[in-house]
């Protein structure tokens, strides 16, 4: 990935990929809102307002986003989401009540919408030469190893026998704010010429923005993101309660299918990296969704272990890649719009609050096999975007 870089290219490369790790902050949403839940006594669609409400702000700013980076830069922009990202996490620490966890989760969230947008950009701007999808699927693989290391923590904390400082499965976030604040340091303190790597645009309006979505390929695209980080998400926060359903098992035994799915979605993504240099995008993108088809059957009807373990560990491999190959697909449609096309791909992500919603409701109804059906449905659709994915 980086044998044809300069030195300072290569510098400039692993300060994005620390970003990356960063951003898989996002994913502890899953395991904490279980914590929280136990913790407060909550049902599951009050518990699944915390992944929702994470996942809301990418409405709110994904776009405004990426106009912001049309006048400060994408860099800077990375930079002021590390922070609020930072922030939220300090805030988790001492916050106790469900109030105070929903305004931190708000910030973790607004933090991510702000990244998710300018991060995938600024990899444009570092790496030349093509390998955009490639480069964006190991930006994934980054990222999901905070994803995986997650539920590790939480669990550690909860049941660790040396002391946590009273913060039990709380620890995972003085952990995760220290690394935060090494990426923080380490891509202030290095240069980035966007003006001489990236094409310069002009300042859009949010309509301009918003406009692009009257081009079927990107509108399809951001159905896709949406179904995409609503199977994430909703598989996230729904595998553990799906284990204590079915197996009758409690949660601190119950959060290793968290970190089982975010396992191979880490395998995935890096398997996937180097794939995608020598098969097609489009059988690659197919295999994943057959994978995710057949996982949401095991998780529909699976009644033992191994049939639910596999179908966890099916839809992590499976979904691990789809969010950069419709990512690049979109960008690739209009890379003029750049900045533009990256605010609406990641005003998509707004899907990880729309699913969990609807999947707590249903859950509530008929237990974990009506979750289970709604994230059925966005696989379905995922089916349907294969044929716009470049052979």
């Amino acid at each position: 990935m980086t044998s044809n870089m300069s030195p300072t290219s290569k510098v400039s490369l692993i300060s994005v990929m620390l970003a990356f790790f960063t951003m898989g902050f996002v994913d502890l949403v899953g395991i904490a809102s279980n914590y929280i839940k136990a913790d407060l006594a909550l049902s599951d669609a009050v518990a699944n307002t915390l992944p929702s409400l994470v996942f809301f702000w990418f409405l709110v700013f994904a776009v405004p986003t990426g106009m912001l980076m049309n006048r400060i830069g994408r860099r800077r922009t990375v930079l002021i989401s590390i922070a609020v990202t930072l922030l939220s996490l300090l805030l988790s620490i001492v916050g106790g009540s469900f109030p105070l966890m929903l305004c931190a989760f708000s910030l973790l969230g607004i933090g991510n919408a702000l990244m998710q947008t300018s991060l995938n950009p600024l990899v444009a701007t570092v790496v030349k030469g093509g390998n955009l999808a490639s480069t964006l699927t190991f930006g994934q693989f980054v990222k999901a190893i905070a994803s995986f290391l997650a539920p590790y923590i939480a669990v550690w904390g909860a049941t660790a026998q040396i002391p946590t400082f009273g913060l039990g499965w709380k620890i995972l976030f003085p952990i995760y704010a220290a690394v935060g604040l090494a990426a923080l340091l380490l891509l202030g303190s290095t240069p980035i010429d966007e003006e001489t790597s990236a094409p310069q645009q002009k300042a859009t309006g949010f309509f301009d923005c918003v406009g692009l979505l009257r081009r079927p390929l990107i509108a399809l695209s951001f159905i896709g993101i949406i179904c995409h980080v609503g199977i994430d998400v909703g598989t996230n926060a729904t595998a553990p309660k799906l284990l204590m359903e079915r197996l009758g098992i409690g949660l601190d035994e119950a959060a290793f299918s968290t970190s089982l799915y975010f396992a191979f979605r880490t395998l995935g993504c890096l398997s996937g990296s180097l794939l995608l240099r020598m098969v097609s995008g489009r059988a690659f993108f197919a295999l994943s969704v057959v994978m995710m088809l057949l996982a949401m059957a095991g998780m529909a009807w699976g009644e033992t272990p191994a049939v639910l373990y596999i179908a966890i560990a099916l839809v992590g491999y499976g979904n691990s890649n789809i969010f950069p190959m419709i990512f690049a697909e979109a960008l690739r449609s209009d890379a003029d719009h750049g900045n533009e096309v990256s605010g609406l791909m990641v005003m998509g992500l707004a899907g990880g609050a729309l699913f969990p919603i609807v999947m707590g409701i249903a859950s509530d109804a008929v237990g974990q096999i009506g979750a289970v059906g709604v994230m059925a449905v966005g696989v379905v659709y995922l089916f349907t975007y294969i044929r716009r994915i470049r052979k």
